[in-house]
């Protein structure tokens, strides 16, 4: 799978083909999973591509997708985020242990009170908001991780930060981590996440839009993204 990764304007990002595939690859290759869209490649930079690449970038958005299937690619399935953190959790429930980081405190409270009640069976080791307010508990989570040796570590801080704080902690604690952004907030419904019929129809972003109009400025890009596709310049 190393070899295959695909090169999308100096992003590299593996065509997984189903959820099973991925989870496959990262229980034998553990590693930092990084949510991959149309966004991500149209604005990567020298740090943002270097941080994906080292990683294990996936298609989290049908701009993603839709790039991998004009370079040949057919097989190639978005895999929302949002859900395969979940998908990890009943992938690994019985053999693996947990640790999350990441959002306010009351909802990192919030989500490891409803893992529980819906994965009676899962082990959280350790969990903690995101807010790191000094360089000492920064050093002290990490410390934390890693000794208590966690098989899974998901962090939701927003990118680059959350991938910065997962490869520091990978120097000295080998896992499988992965990105969660806000993921926390849709698990706990803090944040409403577009209906079925929306991410079915790959227009979740649409449905953001009309919830959020000021993200106008931010989603403008699809437009420039829809060309680059157009002419076939990713």
């Amino acid at each position: 799978m190393q070899d295959k990764r695909v090169d999308l304007n100096g992003v590299k990002v593996y065509p997984f083909a189903s959820e099973k595939e991925l989870l496959d690859y990262v229980d034998s290759c553990p590693g930092i999973l990084v949510a991959i869209n149309a966004e991500k490649i149209l604005h990567a930079n020298d740090q943002t591509r270097a941080i994906i690449n080292r990683n294990i970038g996936y298609c989290d958005g049908s701009g993603a997708v839709m790039a991998l299937k004009q370079k040949g690619y057919k097989e190639v399935r978005k895999i929302a985020g949002c859900e395969l953190w979940l998908k990890i959790i009943q992938r690994f429930l019985k053999e693996k242990t947990f640790y999350l980081v990441g959002s306010k405190p009351q909802v990192i409270e919030e989500t490891v009170a409803k893992l529980k009640a819906e994965y009676p069976e899962i082990h959280i080791v350790g969990y903690r908001d995101g807010y790191l307010k000094s360089e000492q508990e920064r050093l002290d989570l990490i410390a934390d991780i890693v000794d208590k040796k966690p098989g899974v570590v998901f962090v939701a801080m927003g990118s680059p930060k959350q991938e910065l704080l997962m490869e520091e902690i990978q120097k000295r604690h080998k896992a499988i981590f992965q990105g969660l952004g806000g993921s926390f907030d849709v698990y706990t419904g803090h944040v409403e996440r577009a209906p079925e019929w929306w991410v079915n129809h790959n227009l979740e972003f649409a449905y953001r839009l009309l919830k959020e109009p000021k993200r106008i400025k931010r989603q403008i890009y699809l437009v420039k993204y829809a060309w680059w596709l157009l002419w076939r310049k990713l």
